[in-house]
This record gives structure tokens, C-alpha cells and sequence, in this order.
């Protein structure tokens, strides 16, 4: 009888398991989908004072997640302690210096040596993610993140760059793992909303004090009717949905299958601009495309877990006496 009320636990425990990691999947890919799409959006900010452009955009941000973690009656925690901490090395890595690395690692490099930075993250995090939750890295997940990487690498391309380029380069992708790894410890008592209000106002108050002190008090006004739309779509889909998204994938998934997900972003960019200029994607980007999808199976899929999970269960029953 113990047998079988375990054996049935573990049929219906894994189900539901399944379910929550293919929302939680859904939910991250969609996340990566309006980071890729922002790229063309992102271009009408360019003659834009930038600092002072995001900070409009993390506070906007900001505010609409309080505003419907209060309508959903979502608790937020004030931080404590340590928790400042890694909060403000959220915001420091993944939106304050990232995305400065990137204007000036785009003065020295192509944005193919900068898009395979990024491309790299899954490696990153399929390495030091477990770490950092008390596991060890998986051959199947580095197996599962090196193809995504390819793939994304692949849509991009290589790109020229010196000395300087490469180590903007280093210094992106660093953010952008950091953006993820410095989260995980605050997820559990913070939750995605929390995580994503409290990094987005840290993010506002810095990007606000730079552009004080760089492009001036009034520097909002310089911006633009089509600067405040692109400035909007950045603060509504790509920050306040895609964070709140992003976090929520990696709480239910950890960080090494999620950083899976970030391999999205780039098939999602490339498609975008090809749809955006009229014309089908470059054969480079199916390519990338498949070779991404290829490893998002074989880290995320659950038909390949249970197969895995049917034939170590196998192996015990014949092994038992």
C-alpha cells in the first residue's frame, strides 16, 4: 500500500509540476519576445537625452506594477538588511550599467559582437544559477544552453570589435547574467512583483540623478512626441510586463532553464526587423531560429523529462528484488 500511494503521489505531482513549468515557460519566452521586439523601438531613442528617457521609463514602470500589485492586493515587502543589496545590484548591473556598456561598447564594437555577448547568458547562468541555488550544474541544461547560444549566435553573427569593444562586451554580458543571478536570492520573500518594483525604482532614482547631472533638470522636456511613444512601449511591454514575466519564469523554473529563454530575444528581434522593413528573415535566422527551438526541447520540454524520469523509474523496478 505505501508503494502505491507514493507511486500515485508521483504521477500526479509531476502533472501538475509539468503544467506550472510550461507557463512558467510561456511566460518567460513572452518576456524575451518584447525584449527582441524593443530593438526597433529602441532606435527612435537614439538622438533622445537617453539617461533622462530611462528614467521616465523605470518610473512609469514602476508605478503601473505598484499600481496593479495594489489592485490584485499583491503584498509587497519592504527590503531589509541584505536585501538592499541585492536589489541595488539588480538595478546597478542589469539596468544602470547594462545599459550604458551597450552605448559605449557600441562606439568600439559591431552590434553582433554586443547581440553574442547577450546570446551568451544561458551559459552563464546554466553554470553559476544552480550554484547559487544549492545544486550543481546539469550536462543536459550546459548541453541545452550551449545550443541556444549558438543558434542566437548564428542570427546575429560575429561582428569586428577591439580590444575595448570586447571588454564592453564582457562587461554586457556580465550585467545581464547579474540582471537574473542577484534576483534569485530576494524571489522567494519578494516575489516577481515585488523584485520588479523595488529594482525599477532604484533604476529611475539613478538614471534620474545622471541625467540631472549630465543632460539637465529640464532635459525631459527635449523629448519628442515619437520619443515619449517609444518611451512608453519600453516602460509598459518591456519593462513593467516582460520584468514581472521574466521573474516569475525564474522563481518557478530556476535560473538555468529560464536563462534558456533569453535565446528568444534575438530570433525575436531579427524577426521583428524583417517584418518591420517588409521582407523575409534572412536564412540565417531560420537557422538560429531551429537551433534555438532544439534547445529549448531539450532543456524545457517535458515529454524528454519524463522519458528520462519512465526509464530511471524502470531501471529501479527491475533492480529491486
Amino acid at each position: 500500500m505505501v508503494q502505491r500511494v507514493q507511486f500515485t503521489s508521483e504521477r500526479a505531482g509531476p502533472g501538475s509540476h509539468e503544467r506550472g513549468s510550461m507557463v512558467a515557460s510561456a511566460q518567460g519566452a513572452l518576456g524575451m519576445v518584447f525584449v527582441g521586439g524593443s530593438v526597433a523601438v529602441s532606435a527612435l531613442l537614439v538622438d533622445a537625452p537617453m539617461h533622462t528617457a530611462q528614467a521616465a521609463r523605470y518610473l512609469l514602470a514602476c508605478l503601473l506594477i505598484a499600481g496593479w500589485a495594489r489592485l490584485r492586493g499583491v503584498r509587497v515587502h519592504r527590503p531589509t538588511g541584505t536585501e538592499w543589496a541585492w536589489l541595488v545590484g539588480v538595478a546597478a548591473t542589469g539596468l544602470v550599467l547594462f545599459n550604458v556598456a551597450l552605448v559605449e561598447g557600441s562606439k568600439h564594437a559591431e552590434p553582433a559582437v554586443l547581440a553574442v555577448a547577450i546570446a551568451s547568458v544561458p551559459i552563464v547562468l546554466g553554470i553559476l544559477g544552480p550554484l547559487l541555488e544549492g545544486s550543481r550544474p546539469s550536462i543536459r541544461m550546459l548541453t541545452a544552453a550551449g545550443i541556444v547560444t549558438a543558434g542566437a549566435a548564428i542570427v546575429h553573427g560575429v561582428g569586428r570589435s577591439d580590444a575595448g569593444g570586447l571588454g564592453w562586451a564582457l562587461l554586457v554580458l556580465a550585467c545581464e547574467a547579474g540582471f537574473t543571478l542577484l534576483a534569485v536570492p530576494v524571489l522567494r520573500r519578494h516575489g516577481p512583483v515585488g523584485v520588479s518594483i523595488w529594482t525599477t525604482a532604484i533604476a529611475a532614482a539613478a538614471f534620474a540623478l545622471i541625467g540631472v547631472g549630465f543632460e539637465g533638470p529640464t532635459a525631459v522636456l527635449r523629448l519628442t512626441a515619437p520619443q515619449h511613444l517609444a518611451t512608453a512601449y519600453l516602460a509598459i511591454a518591456v519593462t513593467a510586463v516582460a520584468f514581472v514575466l521574466w521573474y516569475s519564469a525564474v522563481q518557478r523554473l530556476g535560473s538555468a532553464r529560464a536563462g534558456l529563454l533569453t535565446g528568444v530575444a534575438p530570433v525575436s528581434a531579427a524577426l521583428a526587423s524583417a517584418a518591420l522593413v517588409g521582407s523575409l528573415p534572412a536564412p540565417a535566422t531560420w537557422w538560429g531560429l531551429a537551433l534555438v527551438s532544439g534547445g529549448l526541447w531539450i532543456g524545457l520540454w517535458p515529454r524528454a523529462r519524463r522519458t528520462a524520469q519512465a526509464r530511471a523509474s524502470g531501471h529501479l523496478r527491475r533492480s529491486s528484488p
